[in-house]
């Protein structure tokens, strides 16, 4: 009960302050003394020299011309200000209405009260007889001195009362109507959503907040009360002032501020309807191709379809460039169905948004081409092993940006396609021919010791190097003759690109104990003179290096 009372309590004021503004506004809009009377505004296209139209109690009369020595405005000041007099000065349920030729044209008289005087420029705007337009003018000041003085009787202010009573009535239920609503919705939406998102929450370990996802809706039906309510409030108190004569041209101003825009939105929509189904019925056939193309490289991937030289890391990106080619022609189709679509400043906007992209998306662009041509060129799949400058590791997926590496490390490498496309890529994953990979390694040995032993003892390294290839046979190449030794190559082929760092590992260990049984000595990268003794390592060492080899 206090929440509901606070929140109908916050409604009064809210309703308490929209009166008080309206009532200080009253005084600037009525533009006169009498809120009866109501004078042409700037905005008005009748406010000018030449002929205004004539408001009392917010009804128009009829429409006078004006001259430059009476411009139209004055003219029409005082024609309604001498109605407004005589129909205040009296309650009778009577007008006498008398004309009079003059000089000037037939004056009007009401009640012995000059009201006005119709000339001949008038019955030449209305393309009408001087005595006609007189005898039509004299009739409309009579109904509105009778209207003036009805609706200002005792009996007519205890109607307006009455009627302004069963207006709040009807407002308050109204209030508590949108009051019952929201709470209603907010609980509705609260179990809706915590009942249908409780499993997806659960299978995702809270990646989905049911919360989240309800406050989102509670904001979109509170949002859609608060309108509900305002406009309630606003035609709320157009009609309480329209119950009052003396506030109804207020009123009958309120009334057509929001009406003729909601109005305007109304038929304006009802007048789009038939652009709407037109787009509709476009991306209903664009959501339906779309699909289409999904069911195809869905069977493609599965092998239900084959297509020549079609690479299965193709399908993806295949799928998104044909959708994206899809959607582009579907909004091409849709421009011309756009609302304000033919409006200059959607087209300036539209030219605007495209220059701004031209200039500030170039590097984007050129990735996402570089992305093409790296998915389709086949130099590099998903699942290489592949170095890009000093980066080396497995590619886990190519997008039209960026290319991710998982490097030998198990780091996450971004490589930006367009360098992917300009810097040498190498591939240790890719078949040449039936051989494999050509893995090598370099030792330098001192000129004394016998090439044919040295050559020995690399290939037995070699053979005793897990997943080097026993055929064909590893083979010896002379790197170079350096200044202290001879620069010994060794090679070795290999099926297993993605393991090289670790067969290179075990073929350094390899070399290192074969020479080490043979009593051989690697020489450093500098060299004065031979030590004492031999650079050998001890035989406890080489026990245990022997002993990791048989195991």
């Amino acid at each position: 009960m206090i929440a509901v009372y606070s929140k109908v309590r916050s409604s009064l004021w809210t309703l308490v302050t929209m009166f008080f503004m309206v009532f200080l506004a009253l005084p600037a809009v009525a533009q006169t003394e009498d809120p009866s009377i109501s004078l042409p505004t700037d905005e008005d296209p009748l406010n000018d020299t030449f002929q205004a139209p004539v408001i009392v109690d917010g009804n128009e009369l009829f429409v006078l011309r004006g001259s430059s020595a009476l411009p139209a405005i004055e003219r029409v000041a005082q024609v309604q200000e001498r109605i407004v007099e005589v129909a205040a000065k009296s309650k009778s349920k009577a007008v006498e209405i008398t004309f009079e030729e003059t000089d000037l044209g037939i004056k009007i008289i009401a009640d012995g009260t000059e009201i006005s005087i119709v000339t001949q420029a008038d019955a030449d705007l209305d393309q009408m007889d001087v005595s006609v337009l007189a005898a039509l003018q004299g009739d409309a000041i009579r109904d509105a001195i009778l209207t003036y003085r009805s609706e200002r009787t005792d009996e007519a202010r205890v109607t307006g009362a009455i009627e302004a009573g069963l207006w709040t009535v009807g407002f308050a239920l109204f209030s508590a109507l949108i009051i019952w609503l929201r709470r209603r919705f907010k609980l509705g939406i609260n179990a809706i959503v915590r009942r249908n998102f409780a499993e997806v929450e659960t299978a995702t370990n809270a990646q989905v907040q049911a919360d989240a996802i309800a406050a989102l809706i509670r904001f979109g039906v509170n949002f859609i009360l608060f309108v509900l309510f305002f406009l309630g409030a606003y035609y709320y108190l157009s009609f309480i002032l329209l119950a009052f004569a003396e506030t109804r041209y207020v009123a009958q101003i309120l009334l057509v501020y929001v009406t003729e825009p909601v109005l305007n939105i109304v038929l304006g929509f009802v007048a789009y309807l038939p652009n709407l189904i037109t787009l509709l019925i476009i991306g209903l056939l664009t959501q339906y191709v779309i699909k289409g193309m999904r069911v195809f490289f869905d069977a493609v991937e599965a092998g239900t379809f084959r297509l020549r030289d079609f690479e299965k890391h193709w399908i993806n990106p295949t799928f998104n460039i044909a959708r994206t080619v899809v959607i582009m022609i579907a909004l091409v189709f849709s421009f011309p169905y756009i609302p304000g679509s033919d409006s200059a400043a959607f087209q300036g906007l539209t030219i605007l948004i495209g220059a701004m992209l031209s200039l500030g998306s170039n590097s984007v662009v050129g990735n996402v081409i570089a992305g093409l041509f790296v998915i389709y060129r086949r130099s590099t799949s998903l699942g290489d092993r592949i170095q890009v400058g000093e980066h080396v590791g497995d590619v886990v997926q190519i997008k039209l940006m960026e290319t991710h590496l998982k490097s030998i490390k198990n780091e996450l490498i971004s490589i930006p396609n367009a360098q992917l496309l300009n810097s040498e890529v190498i591939n240790y994953t890719k078949k040449i021919d039936g051989s494999g990979l050509l893995l090598h390694t370099t030792v330098g040995i001192g000129y004394e010791e016998p090439p044919e032993k040295v050559e020995a003892m690399l290939i037995e390294a070699a053979h005793r190097t897990k997943d080097l290839k026993a055929r064909p046979a590893p083979f010896v190449l002379w790197a170079a003759l350096a200044d202290y030794a001879i620069n010994y190559q060794i090679n070795a082929y290999t099926t297993r690109g993605a393991s090289i760092p670790r067969i290179k590992s075990d073929l350094h260990r390899n070399i290192m104990a074969v020479f080490t049984e043979n009593d051989v000595q690697i020489m450093t990268p500098s060299y004065i003179a031979d030590p004492p003794e031999a650079k050998i390592p001890p035989g406890e060492w080489n026990g245990k290096l022997a002993h990791m080899d048989d195991t």
